[in-house]
């Protein structure tokens, strides 16, 4: 096998270049990083317990055994998206525009400022999918809310601009152009074989092994084929379902083990990277199709997209799948 070489994502048919010559090896990646190091309390972080004069509002507490808080859920105090107003389109001139409907939340994962989810015992990892589940399910009984983004922004060059350890749901009243696209070409892949393309894939890594890094029994990861970043991980519910709001209480127990599995390799092994992960989800209307698999994807920040990756849309990515994959899979 060629180690340079471009794989097409069988999902979104997006062509992925690999050239592991302009790269570096695990311990290379892990170099470039220095982990955070934190106290255990910041009095100016509104998100430390103590610190609740600094929030506006709190939307949802989800308590630990002994009763005191471990999540929160508050608004963002710069919200992308507001809940007031409606999603009617308006023309201006020849373009259309809308007004800014939806919410921004954020999603305190622990009241210490230093208790990052990859530190967090099962417990804790639990409490804040159920916050996630529990809060996805809020907002989509509003109607006019088309699709919840939960995610999670790692580091500096993942955006992040609060170290405390937090998520964030921003929800819209309309389907952004990218997770449409991704809609349409499964619901293209359905029409022609008549099968789930992420079911399939699903399938083909258990089958082969190469890239699977850990499995439960309802849930499973592995760095896929067509990576758009070295060490990026999927984590997938082995039974059919489109929509994270019909995860089951087993699903969310499987997912606990492997997502704290994954980060803790991540944390250990990489030197605790940068990443954002995303909980790609259906939209509304469309959580009963036979086509579309929601999965949580994990995208360490080792590489900065430059001037042909912008201009193409096509990434470059330094480091093969395989070798990844066996990477992480080592004790």
């Amino acid at each position: 096998m060629s180690e340079n070489q471009i794989r097409q994502n069988k999902a979104t048919k997006k062509w992925v270049i690999f050239a592991p010559d302009r790269g570096d090896r695990p311990k290379d990646f892990a170099a470039k990083q220095k982990k955070k190091v934190l106290p255990r309390y910041d009095k100016n972080c509104p998100f430390c317990s103590g610190n609740e004069d600094k929030l506006t509002k709190i939307i949802l507490e989800m308590p630990d055994k002994n009763g005191n808080w471990q999540t929160r859920v508050v608004p963002n105090k710069y919200p992308a998206l507001i809940p007031d107003g409606d999603t009617r389109r308006k023309k201006e001139d020849i373009y259309l525009r809308m007004n800014s409907y939806g919410r921004h939340e954020v999603i305190i994962e622990s009241p210490y400022h230093n208790k990052d989810i990859s530190q967090m015992t099962s417990d804790e990892i639990h409490r804040v999918i159920e916050t996630y589940h529990k809060r996805y399910l809020d907002v989509m009984q509003t109607n006019k809310n088309m699709i919840p983004v939960i995610f999670r922004n790692h580091g500096e060059h993942a955006g992040t601009s609060l170290l405390h350890p937090h998520s964030q749901l921003i929800v819209t009243g309309f389907v952004p152009h990218h997770i449409r696209w991704h809609e349409i070409e499964a619901q293209r892949y359905h029409d022609e074989w008549g099968r789930c393309v992420f079911c399939e894939m699903l399938k083909y890594e258990l089958k082969k092994r190469i890239r699977v890094v850990m499995e439960e029994k309802t849930m499973v990861a592995f760095v896929p084929y067509a990576a758009d970043t070295p060490y990026e991980t999927w984590i997938i519910p082995r039974q059919h379902k489109a929509d994270f709001g019909k995860i089951t209480d087993y699903e969310k127990a499987d997912l606990v083990v492997i997502l704290q599995g994954i980060l803790s390799k991540y944390y250990t092994k990489l030197n605790d990277p940068d990443y954002n992960y995303i909980i790609n989800t259906s939209a509304r209307y469309e959580a009963g199709e036979p086509h579309l698999h929601w999965y949580l994807q994990i995208r360490p920040r080792f590489t900065t997209r430059a001037g042909f990756e912008i201009g193409s849309g096509i990434s470059i990515n330094p480091s093969i799948p395989e070798y990844d994959a066996a990477f992480l899979r080592e004790d």
